[in-house]
């Protein structure tokens, strides 16, 4: 069935109102922009904002669960092609990086959003929590295909190096810093996939 110009219309005013939120949260903060600022630079108007979106957090939240959607399409892709789990891991990694060396790079959209809704319950904070999960166990269980144990310590070991690597890409020279991180994820795999520790047997 084709759609009538006004059946059409507002799906496309979301679309820019999410568009004009992507760029002026990730580039100037979350609390910095306000409503009105959004509304005129995706020129709809007030009552079309809040037809699409009740209040500015439910805007947030769309903002975030489009950034999950992007890097889950990455992850997606990587274990797609099919490769072992530990150059899954390296093609996850690269992506991380590419993104660190990209223009306008300002940390983890997820991180900085977080610091801006520290209440737990807070559905901004629960957004950026799940997506961390879902990272967790993503990362997790492509460890635990190089060997089981003990994959989600070091899948914490990684996040906690991509974490870093995030908010030292938008302070440092990112080419450094992009090194850095994927030197420890070489390190890393390298560490995870060999045997654990054990007491040699009696004699």
């Amino acid at each position: 069935m084709v759609r009538s110009e006004s059946e059409s219309r507002p799906s496309e005013a979301r679309s820019r109102l999410l568009k004009t939120a992507i760029r002026v949260f990730y580039a100037e903060g979350i609390h910095a922009v306000g409503v009105d600022r959004i509304v005129a630079e995706a020129q709809v108007t007030r009552a079309t904002f809040y037809r699409h979106f009740p209040s500015k957090e439910s805007l947030v939240v769309a903002y975030l669960n489009e950034a999950d959607r992007a890097i889950r399409g990455q992850a997606d892709a990587a274990v797609a092609a099919g490769l072992p789990a530990a150059d899954t891991i390296r093609t996850i990694s690269a992506s991380i990086a590419e993104g660190i060396r990209s223009p306008g790079f300002r940390g983890c959209a997820f991180l900085n959003a977080v610091a801006e809704y520290p209440d737990p319950d807070h559905p901004v904070h629960q957004a950026v929590l799940a997506h961390r999960q879902w990272f967790l166990d993503t990362i997790t269980g492509l460890l635990a295909k190089i060997r089981e144990q003990p994959a989600e310590p070091a899948a914490r070991h990684f996040v906690m190096m991509r974490d870093g690597a995030m908010a030292a890409g938008c302070l440092f020279d990112p080419a450094l810093v992009c090194e850095t991180f994927l030197r420890g994820v070489e390190g890393l795999l390298k560490a995870h996939a060999a045997p654990s520790y054990t007491e040699p047997a009696d004699m």
